[in-house]
């Protein structure tokens, strides 16, 4: 017997398909009207692209600034096709793959009227490679392959290489690289973190911490004829159901992060072919990090038994009906060729077969570390996807070990202050890169030394050596077997983050909202030059 709830979730099934069907034919963009879309944070810790690394960041003020190359945004899906920004043309590296030499466009300018040079691009990408003192960048790891970028003249900016390097061009189209004007820079490295000014599709008109942004067409951009809309609004909202609730009321036509399963089949349910539909893989995923500075979370008996009490593989699935994740994998991104098979991870504490073997194990080396029945505090980011369900199915997993965990939510700016300050136990933390770039997104595991934005408390340099050994890997057998060594060392061996399932990216859009394509990052094609509305 066919039911009504079997019904209803075939048509909505139905429903989805269509509204993911290919698209027709290229429309002719509409110039024009407001786009109101929220952002699923409470405010972002800081303005500053270089320093931070959260969407909060990215959705804020991305509109707002230029980059020298990025994903393209008519095929954001692809992680090797890249576009010029700022530059005339993507050149082809010289001297045997050490020198790129870009040409700056002319006429570009920053939203004061100034121009922008060569030597605002050379400051900016020094201050993200080397910073300087009590500075942060979040990427500066990323380019240690870097010997020198300079500007031999107003128009060309040259980045040498110590020696060459695949991960290089991914690396620079990161989007967080914003252009910042030097003059302001040699000032004052900081006034990017609360200020704004930029040379972007769009000028800042106004900020209201934690309620919205605005901005306005900026008439002198770079990209002729773009962007289509007048404005901007970005309002901040971290829960879920209120951010559903503007898309079903039509007080906004978009998110950009992305919703979970159920609120995807809410909207189509109710609107229709008035949402699209968009979906992709993500690259992002929960981690959990212990704090190794604080007992007994320097012990990698009781670090062994946090990852020996999860278990991902019945997770995993359950967790993909409500939640934002639906893929279990290891320190790559799933179906890189680089990423770790199901057996490969089978090997792995946190990814046994048999979970009851497995919990065993947990509760016998709590045992030895001296802490049974241990109690601890995970602190969490008050953001609902995936970070609240995540935290909830953990903390269940926990205690089937004997483990009695309670939880601390923050707001973002007080949870990357308490990851910075090392305040917790353990945490909640992520990984999420904008372009897939195997070699360089697992310098998340790096130390802080090295990484600024690893929150573990440990220095161990065979992690280093590991890393450095895959960078100059030309072999895909040899470099496949190295990242097979680091993942292994990392998670196994020292246990010195665990990881969660992986993301899946469902964006529910209203229809009218065009010109703007998902790609597997919540960070990508954010500046929203594209974006025109057909209303």
């Amino acid at each position: 017997m066919i039911t009504r709830s079997a019904l209803l979730t075939t048509a909505i099934a139905a429903a989805i398909a269509a509204l993911t069907a290919a698209p027709v034919a290229a429309e002719s963009p509409k110039r024009g009207g407001t786009l109101t879309y929220m952002i699923p944070a409470d405010a972002p810790p800081s303005f500053d692209g270089h320093r931070e690394t959260t969407f909060a960041t990215a959705h804020a003020v991305s509109p707002f600034y230029s980059v020298l190359i990025r994903v393209n945004p008519n095929n954001p899906a692809s992680p090797t096709d890249f576009v010029c920004d700022l530059c005339t043309e993507m050149p082809k590296p010289t001297d045997g793959g050490k020198l790129y030499t870009f040409k700056i466009r002319q006429g570009v300018k920053f939203h004061d009227g100034s121009p922008l040079t060569s030597a605002d691009v050379v400051a900016s990408w020094q201050k993200i490679i080397s910073p300087k003192p009590g500075v942060t960048s979040a990427r500066a790891s990323y380019f240690n392959m870097v010997e020198s970028v300079t500007a031999p003249d107003a128009t060309t900016v040259v980045f040498k290489l110590k020696t060459p390097s695949p991960a290089f061009v991914p690396a620079l189209a990161d989007p967080f690289a914003y252009i910042y004007k030097k003059e302001i820079l040699d000032k004052d490295p900081h006034w990017f973190e609360k200020n704004v000014m930029g040379s972007g599709p769009f000028k800042l008109t106004s900020y209201d911490v934690g309620q919205s942004i605005k901005g306005e067409r900026f008439a002198d951009y770079h990209h002729k004829g773009q962007p289509y809309l007048d404005g901007i609004v970005g309002i901040f909202a971290a829960k879920e159901s209120v951010r559903v609730a503007a898309l079903r009321a039509d007080r906004a036509a978009a998110e950009f992060r992305g919703h979970p399963p159920s609120a995807r089949d809410e909207l189509v349910k109710e609107l229709g072919d008035k949402v699209t539909v968009q979906q992709s893989n993500w690259n992002c995923v929960l981690l959990i990090t212990p704090n190794q500075k604080k007992k007994p979370f320097d012990d990698v008996r009781v670090r062994r038994a946090l990852a020996l009490a999860i278990d991902n593989w019945n997770g995993a699935p359950a967790l993909s009906k409500i939640a934002i994740v639906n893929t279990v994998g290891g320190v790559v991104f799933p179906g890189s060729p680089l990423a770790a098979t199901k057996e490969e991870l089978q090997k792995l504490v946190g990814y046994w077969p048999d979970i009851n073997k497995s919990r065993a194990e947990a509760k016998k080396l709590l045992q030895e570390a001296g802490v049974p029945n241990y109690k601890f505090e995970l602190m969490n980011r008050n953001v609902d996807q995936p970070y609240k369900f995540v935290a909830t199915w953990l903390i269940d997993e926990w205690s089937k070990a004997g483990m009695q965990v309670t939880q601390r939510v923050l707001p973002t700016g007080p949870f990357y202050d308490g990851l910075r300050n090392g305040t917790f136990d353990v945490s909640l933390d992520f990984n999420c890169q904008s372009v897939v770039n195997p070699l360089l997104d697992v310098g998340k595991f790096l130390p802080r030394s090295v990484y600024a934005e690893n929150y573990g408390g440990y220095e161990d340099k065979k992690v280093i050596d590991l890393y450095n050994a895959m960078q100059t890997e030309t072999d895909p057998a040899k470099l496949r077997q190295k990242m097979r060594d680091f993942e292994t060392y990392v998670l196994d061996t020292q246990v010195h983050m665990i990881m969660t399932p992986w993301w899946n990216r469902i964006l529910a859009l209203r229809s009218y909202m065009k010109g703007w394509k998902i790609s597997p990052s919540h960070y990508q094609n954010q500046d929203l030059a594209n974006v025109w509305l057909d209303k």
